[in-house]
């Protein structure tokens, strides 16, 4: 993310029910495609992104351990669900949920991925909200690792997986003593 574009939280965009913002990177996560709704929210260009980390949208209040876990799920061919919140070009915020998929050659070898965001649920966000911001204040005094640890704990202790946490919030809204 370029670290002299601003936010402000009260500046922010919604996708519309119908709205599918697709990207295509490869290995490295760099933009290999992006669709008409991947320009119109993100603010950038064809030409300004393709090539590009996928990075270049990502919102200073996104836990880094969220992409950690993305990375380490998806790279054993999985695929991987999030709530996701990003910056606009001009530093507006959007809210996604996110499922992104290794894309295969045909002998079953990853050659990129590819992702799909929807319009969030309204309470999923509320309820990530806080934990977001539980994350980023361990990220700031313990590290990304013991992030990484709470979600894994958080995860544990609810019995539930990764994925099931976030269709749960995406559908219902809550988990747990999370609201």
């Amino acid at each position: 993310m370029n670290p002299t574009r601003t936010f402000d939280l009260n500046n922010e965009i919604f996708l519309n029910d119908d709205t599918l913002i697709t990207s295509k990177t490869d290995l490295q996560g760099r933009i290999t495609y992006g669709n008409q709704d991947f320009v119109r929210f993100s603010g950038f260009s064809e030409k300004e992104f393709l090539h590009k980390p996928h990075n270049l949208i990502r919102h200073p209040l996104m836990p880094r351990c969220a992409f950690k876990l993305l990375w380490d799920i998806i790279k054993q061919k999985q695929e991987f669900f999030a709530f996701v919140i990003n910056l606009s070009k001009s530093a507006k915020t959007y809210w996604v949920f996110a499922n992104i998929t290794p894309s295969f050659d045909e002998n079953g070898k990853v050659i990129g991925y590819y992702s799909v965001r929807r319009r969030p649920s309204k309470e999923g966000v509320e309820t990530l909200k806080g934990i977001y911001q539980k994350l980023l204040e361990i990220e700031k005094e313990k590290g990304m690792e013991a992030g990484v640890q709470f979600v894994l704990d958080f995860l544990k202790q609810h019995q539930i997986s990764w994925d099931e946490l976030m269709i749960n919030l995406q559908n219902k809204g809550k988990v747990g003593g999370y609201r």
